[in-house]
């Protein structure tokens, strides 16, 4: 059976920090697909198509240099749901400090209920990434400031073009 991992996320943008994450999940299963979540009540400053296009450049090679396959697509349910319709054994989910995991261990006992068969992975996110949040990569990179410590050189030049 293919352990088939889902990590959800808005990934606007992609940071370090999902990409640390990534790199743990891509050896926890053989295929992983990173799904953005798209919100018809939101506006990401990304478009979806902006978005995986992301995840694919950033985190294909990842998994492609572990052995993984890898796939991003989009979803506009119940993230369980979405993991479920993938075949998905596992969703993995990063924890940057005690708020994450509160909030995290809240979904994964909903998620639980309603697909037990599903299995919420925690996935510690490394010493160096651990402050990193899209929403304040987003607010450093609108007011001009250095970005490049938070995302990839890819993101930095995305987001530069977004605020010029």
């Amino acid at each position: 059976m293919q352990r088939i991992a889902l990590y959800p996320g808005s990934f606007d943008p992609v940071t370090n920090g999902h990409l640390d994450v990534v790199r743990q999940a891509v050896h926890l299963c053989d295929r992983l697909i990173v799904a953005v979540g798209v919100h018809h009540g939101k506006k990401p400053l990304f478009s979806t198509e902006e978005r995986l296009a992301m995840a694919h450049e950033i985190f294909g090679p990842v998994a492609a240099a572990a052995g993984c396959s890898f796939e991003a697509s989009t979803y506009d349910n119940l993230t369980v749901t979405a993991a479920q319709k993938a075949g998905a054994i596992m969703m993995i989910r990063g924890l940057r400090d005690g708020t994450d995991f509160d909030y995290e261990m809240q979904l994964a006992g909903m998620n639980q209920t309603m697909a037990p068969q599903v299995q919420t992975v925690f996935v510690p996110a490394s010493v160096g990434v651990r402050p990193i949040a899209a929403t304040l990569v987003r607010q450093i990179a609108a007011m001009g400031g250095e970005i490049s410590h938070f995302v990839p050189p890819s993101v930095v030049k995305s987001l530069k073009a977004k605020f010029k």
